[in-house]
C-alpha cells in the first residue's frame, strides 16, 4: 500500500527529503509545508532542486495539510532554537492521527531520563489517543550512534567502553544560526554559547548515551558528565555560514559521558573543525573531511568508521541526505509501529528497499 506523506519544511534537510519521498516506491508526496512566504505557491520539485514539477504546491496552511489526512509527516523543520514549540507541533500531529518521523528535537530520539516524565507522558498520551507514532532520528543523533554501534556490540564477548564519534570539518556546513548562536563559532573565547551552557550538551546528546545504555542493559551514574575544549582561530577563517575572526572560537571538542561507578563506559564525542588544517593533533577521518567512528574496547577490540560524501565530494551535503533518508526510509516501519514514541530500539531492520537503480 502506498503511504501518503507530507514534507514539513524545505530547508537543507527538507529539500533532500522531498527527493527521497519522490524516489521511494512505497511513498507518495501529497503536501509540503513552508515557513517562508516566498516559497508559498511553488512546486515541491522546484523547491527540492529537481528541475521538474511534482504537482504538489507548497503552502504555509497547517490546517489544510492536516485535513489531507496523510499517513505520515516527514518533519525536518529547524528545531534547535525552538525546542518547546517543536515538541508542541509534533504532539499536535500525532494527536491528529498522523504518524511522524522527525529530525528533531534531538532529545526525542530517546527522551527517557532526559525530559521530565510528565512531558514524555503527554506525548505518549496524545499519540495513543490519535493512534499514531512519533520517531525522531537522523544520522547524529541517529543511525551513526544508535543502530550502528549497537549492531557492532553484537559481536562482543566483553565490553569495557563504547565510544561514538563525529569527526568533521564544518566549513561547508550551511547553518548560520547553528554555527554562530548555538555552537558559538566566531564568538569570543569566553562567550557562553547555547551549546556549552551547563546541561545543554546532555540535553542534546544525552539521549544517545542513555539509549546505548538501555540497549546494553547498563545503569548509568547520574548525572551524565560533560567535557569540552575550545580552540581559537589563528587568522580569519571563512566558512559558508560565517567568517570567524582571528582569536575567536573556531574549533570545538566535546564529550557527553555515561559512567558506571565513576568509570567512563559510554562516550559520545564530537571533534568539530571549521577548516581542515585546524587541530592536527585531533583525530581525522581515514578519508574525506567527515566521518562517524565507533570504537568498542573490550574483547575483542573493534573499530568501524563510516564515511560519506555527495557526488560532488562534499560531506556536509551528504550529511543532509543521510539525515533525510534515514527518516524517509523509516516511514513504513513507523506507520506500522504501535502508537506512541518509537525509538531505534523499537523498530525492525530498515533498509533502502526499492532504491536500487534499475
Amino acid at each position: 500500500m502506498t503511504l501518503r506523506v507530507v514534507e514539513w519544511s524545505t530547508g537543507t534537510v527538507g529539500r533532500h527529503a522531498i527527493t527521497g519521498i519522490d524516489a521511494h516506491p512505497d511513498l507518495e508526496l501529497v503536501g509540503v509545508w513552508v515557513s517562508d512566504p516566498a516559497k508559498v505557491g511553488k512546486d515541491a520539485g522546484r523547491l527540492a532542486g529537481l528541475d521538474r514539477d511534482l504537482g504538489v504546491i507548497a503552502t504555509d496552511d497547517r490546517d489544510a495539510l492536516l485535513a489531507l489526512k496523510p499517513d505520515a509527516i516527514v518533519h525536518t523543520a529547524m528545531t534547535d532554537d525552538r525546542v518547546a514549540e517543536a515538541i508542541a507541533d509534533l504532539t499536535a500531529f500525532v494527536a491528529a492521527g498522523v504518524n511522524v518521523v522527525s529530525s528533531g528535537p534531538v532529545v526525542l530520539q530517546f527522551p527517557y531520563g532526559v525530559l521530565p516524565e510528565a512531558m514524555v507522558n503527554a506525548i505518549e498520551k496524545a499519540a495513543a489517543e490519535g493512534g499514531a507514532s512519533l520517531h525522531v532520528n537522523g544520522i547524529d543523533p541517529g543511525f551513526a550512534n544508535d543502530v550502528l554501534p549497537l549492531s557492532i556490540t553484537s559481536l562482543s564477548q566483553q565490553i569495557d567502553e563504547v565510544r561514538v564519534m563525529e569527526i568533521a570539518d564544518y566549513s561547508t556546513y550551511y547553518q548560520p544560526v547553528v554555527m554562530s548562536e548555538i555552537f558559538g563559532f566566531g564568538k569570543p573565547m569566553d562567550h557562553q554559547s547555547m551549546l556549552l551552557t551547563p546541561g545543554v550538551l546532555s540535553l542534546a546528546w544525552g539521549s544517545v548515551v542513555r539509549q546505548l545504555a538501555a540497549g546494553l542493559g547498563v545503569t548509568l551514574d547520574e548525572p551524565l558528565v560533560e567535557r569540552f575544549d575550545r580552540v581559537a582561530a589563528e587568522g580569519d577563517v571563512d566558512t559558508v555560514s560565517l567568517t570567524i575572526p582571528d582569536g575567536t572560537m573556531a574549533a570545538l571538542h566535546f564529550q557527553v559521558v555515561g559512567q558506571v561507578d565513576g568509570v567512563d563506559r559510554i562516550v559520545l564525542e564530537h571533534y568539530t573543525r571549521t577548516h581542515p588544517d585546524q587541530c592536527p593533533d585531533w583525530p581525522t577521518p581515514a578519508e574525506g573531511d567527515g566521518c562517524y567512528r565507533i570504537e568498542v574496547t573490550g574483547e575483542p577490540v573493534m573499530a568501524v568508521e563510516m564515511t560519506h560524501h555527495g557526488r560532488d565530494g562534499d560531506h556536509n551535503v551528504s550529511g543532509m541526505i543521510v539525515t533525510a533518508q534515514r527518516l524517509v526510509n523509516a516511514v513504513p516501519a513507523v506507520v506500522a509501529a504501535d502508537p506512541g514514541l518509537v525509538t531505534a530500539l523499537d523498530l525492525p531492520l530498515i533498509t533502502g528497499r526499492g532504491l536500487v537503480t534499475g
